[in-house]
């Protein structure tokens, strides 16, 4: 069962973006351009939402298909030379769906792994750099709608009358960390300090009174009667414990800011504590419930590996397996909400094999709980990457030690270098919670 699941999921997780180009019979590659209604040379692709597919789907395809991506990121590259945006959501050309600006992450997460096209770089760079001072003219999705606000006053106020207010300003501010790593790598320093600093935003809509990430007004002023389990219009498809946890270019801070590792740990645990209701009566999009979490809508996505931040692994390790074995099953109904682009399964695919993107653009990969006692990924370079978990079983969950390539390892996550290198990683798993292995934290 666990291995159908697996290829289930592998399966699906490839089913989308989808080819939008074809091959001519003198065998050159040419596109219907949906977004200026000409047959242009080059790659296209469609289908995708990348307000779910940023968080791991991109990350698989970059680790395991990197070949396919780096045509996904050509096809990019022609989407804004074609219509002046990089899409947030294509189908087939730019769709009215969802809020940020994470084209940020999928396409500087591609450059930094080294597989987007050379001659694409300098494009897409652009692309990035130009969307944080406009928004596309008929599809306020594309761009940041707000971003005059944001800009100025460090988030997007809820009295602005722009809805999702909240999660735009905590997408913006992952956005604007990963234009920052790109500009690093592209040696502009100034453009790296300021979206180093921009990417800080997300403080700005924290409010230490609640403890939660909450709608503000222009004048700075957060909004009264404020409940953190309300769904509202200032929060995309959740609420304001899901989207609490929405910076994940920089945990460590918001373990701080919330009160240091304890009070960290203790509001992990209140996430995932008593169910609030009968599912009928939550918005459709929350399915798929332990308490608060929503493993059916994808901002609660990287939310379980984060008690590796507050120093109690074992934790990960308990939920990570309750969210494999309850929401993922080797039936026709075995998902448990939207499969939203691949972005679903995709999270399977990783945390089956026991690592997962918290920071998609980082290029490192927390550590969770293996489901199998052997894994390995075929890698394009030719090199094979072996994770081994010899004692794992339904029982033996908890991780005791790991080493990396047979030395003692010291860290909560292995990196995407490790895994091109070839590395082998060998978990020795128990059924008891063992403490931490690691010092990074």
């Amino acid at each position: 069962d666990k291995d159908r699941t697996f290829y289930s999921a592998l399966y699906r997780s490839l089913l989308f973006p989808r080819k939008l180009y074809e091959i001519t019979p003198a065998g050159e590659t040419v596109h219907y351009s949906p977004y200026n209604g000409k047959t242009l040379p080059g790659y296209m692709y469609t289908d995708t939402g990348f307000w779910d597919t940023f968080r791991c789907l991109f990350p698989l395809l970059n680790l395991v298909y990197p070949a396919e991506n780096a045509k996904m990121q050509a096809g990019l590259a022609n989407t804004y030379r074609e219509s002046g945006f990089l899409p947030e959501w294509a189908s087939p050309g730019h769709r009215g769906c969802m809020v940020g600006n994470n084209s940020a992450s999928v396409v500087s997460d591609a450059i930094l792994k080294g597989i987007t096209p050379q001659e694409d770089i300098a494009t897409l760079y652009e692309a990035m750099l130009s969307g944080r001072t406009k928004v596309h003219p008929e599809v306020s999705s594309t761009g940041r709608l707000g971003h005059e606000y944001y800009n100025t006053l460090g988030y997007v106020p809820y009295n602005a009358g722009i809805h999702e207010n909240v999660a735009r300003t905590l997408e913006y501010a992952y956005d604007d960390w990963c234009i920052a790593q790109m500009a690093k790598k592209m040696g502009r320093d100034d453009i790296y300090k300021e979206f180093s600093a921009r990417a800080l935003n997300y403080r700005n809509v924290f409010n230490p009174a609640t403890g939660f990430m909450q709608p503000r007004a222009a004048s700075g002023e957060f909004q009264p009667d404020f409940k953190p389990e309300d769904y509202t219009p200032h929060i995309c498809e959740s609420n304001a414990w899901h989207y609490l946890w929405s910076v994940q270019h920089d945990v460590p801070a918001l373990r701080d800011l919330i009160g240091g590792s304890n009070a960290f740990e203790a509001r992990l645990d209140s996430l995932f504590g008593d169910m609030i209701g009968e599912e009928e009566e939550l918005p459709i999009f929350s399915t798929g419930m332990i308490g608060q979490y929503a493993h059916g809508n994808e901002p609660s996505h990287h939310v379980a590996y984060l008690y590796n931040v507050a120093g109690n692994p074992s934790k990960s390790q308990k939920r990570l397996k309750e969210i494999m074995d309850a929401f993922y099953t080797n039936t026709p109904a075995g998902l448990c909400g939207n499969e939203d682009c691949g972005q679903m399964s995709a999270w399977y695919v990783f945390s089956a094999l026991g690592f997962y993107p918290v920071n998609p653009a980082s290029g490192i990969y927390e550590i969770g709980t293996p489901t199998f006692r052997s894994a390995k990924i075929h890698l394009d370079n030719g090199k094979t990457f072996t994770m081994s978990a010899p004692q794992v079983s339904d029982q033996n969950i908890y991780i005791k030690s790991v080493k990396v390539n047979g030395q003692p390892y010291n860290k909560s996550y292995i990196t995407h270098s490790q895994i091109l290198d070839g590395a082998t990683v060998e978990f020795e798993m128990t059924g008891e919670p063992s403490g931490k292995w690691y010092d990074n934290y």
